[in-house]
């Protein structure tokens, strides 16, 4: 009898200390806002799109752990490969003899470039590369913030937005090479990101230079850290950007919002891979994200959703009626707009999470830059005080 006591009183323990670690505000009450989608059928293109996340699939399939991680993202890297890049491409943070940083080793040791990211005056050179469409004024910039589960995915395998980013805005874009996980922590790539901010404010692809108009951007994952850095920024008294985009973001890791689950036969990107993780029960999902992460899932660090999100910039949210991620980008919509900051969510009906990847293949690509190019005039027309250098 005594070790049936003792199970029981183990399970108590951890009951508690799930509820204490994990207790959150429960954000189901945002679901009841309405957003409109889009009136419009998918294009012809989504299919030869379906068929490139298949060849994705059979570039992994039978690799397992390391392998499997290491396949992909040589797969990632090289799908904007064939795309007619209209930019200028210049590497940034390159060891010497190597051109282009994505090439390099993954993990790359940034300790002669490291600062504390929270110490003032602090201005790491960070890692990535330059992305100049022609023409582009380099007193605009944007700091883009790839996506991939903070495990996969580099400046190189996004360049397909950062070059339609970069004419869309006028900017120069700098893709940050923020590490990865798992050879780095979760909190590693985010203080690239703020290193990364902090010195796009006083540097251009030419060295320092004013700053006129700042945009940050990302997707995904990286739509996480770009939502979180508005919050950062505003917290440290830096200069805020002038707009920010997210797409398709992750905003909340305690899996609580409906389409992590209801969503997953639909995603044919996020679902194969995370749709089994989604179905397993949130308490495991808690503790794994914090084992994973080092951080709890309920910290704004993690998940921006559950931070103070007043006083943002001007924000454009791009996702897909048919994403797991829809309703992190609805609730963080509905949850921004309540504490009066401007956030704009536009929603396209049956499109692959980040569509904005295959500009070659899709309309709904190109039209979602022009909308982004739409933002940011009304951003611009509305507050023309801010665009003085």
């Amino acid at each position: 009898m005594l070790w049936i006591t003792l199970i029981i009183a183990l399970l108590l323990l951890v009951l508690a200390a799930t509820f204490l670690l994990f207790r959150a505000e429960d954000l189901s009450h945002l679901d009841e806002t309405e957003h409109p989608v889009l009136d419009q059928l998918p294009s012809d293109g989504h299919e030869a799109v379906l068929s490139r996340l298949k060849q994705m699939g059979r570039a992994t399939r039978g690799l397992k752990g390391r392998a499997r991680l290491l396949a992909t993202r040589e797969h990632l890297d090289h799908i904007s490969d064939d795309l007619p890049l209209t930019s200028d491409i210049r590497p940034q943070g390159a060891r010497p003899g190597n051109t282009d940083p994505v090439q390099q080793e993954r993990a790359p040791d940034r300790s002669q470039a490291r600062g504390d990211s929270n110490a003032p005056g602090s201005n790491p050179l960070p890692r990535g590369e330059w992305v100049i469409a022609p023409g582009a004024d380099t007193r605009r910039r944007l700091l883009y913030i790839h996506g991939g589960a903070w495990a996969v995915g580099s400046p190189r395998s996004h360049r397909g937005i950062t070059d339609a980013l970069s004419n869309a805005a006028n900017a120069a874009v700098f893709a940050v090479d923020y590490r990865l996980m798992p050879e780095h922590r979760y909190i590693d790539g985010v203080r690239d990101c703020r290193d990364a901010y902090r010195w796009i404010l006083e540097n251009g692809p030419d060295g320092p230079e004013p700053l006129a108009f700042l945009v940050v951007a990302g997707d995904s994952a990286g739509g996480s850290h770009t939502l979180g850095l508005l919050a950062w920024a505003r917290d440290r008294g830096l200069r805020p950007a002038d707009a920010a985009i997210a797409f398709s973001p992750s905003t909340d890791l305690t899996f609580t919002a409906p389409s992590n689950r209801g969503n997953i036969a639909t995603d044919p990107l996020l679902g194969p891979v995370f749709g089994g993780l989604s179905k397993l029960p949130l308490p495991v999902l808690w503790w794994g994200t914090l084992a994973a992460f080092r951080v709890s899932p309920t910290h704004p660090v993690a998940s921006p959703l559950r931070g103070n999100l007043a006083n943002l910039p001007p924000t454009l949210i791009q996702a897909s009626a048919s994403e797991m991620l829809l309703d992190n980008a609805r609730r963080y919509t509905a949850r921004a707009r309540a504490a009066g900051s401007q956030v704009t969510l536009h929603t396209w009906p049956g499109m692959v999470h980040v569509w904005q990847l295959f500009v070659d293949l899709l309309p709904e690509a190109r039209e979602a830059f022009e909308d982004v190019r739409n933002f940011l005039d009304e951003v611009e027309a509305k507050a023309p005080d801010r665009r003085s250098a």
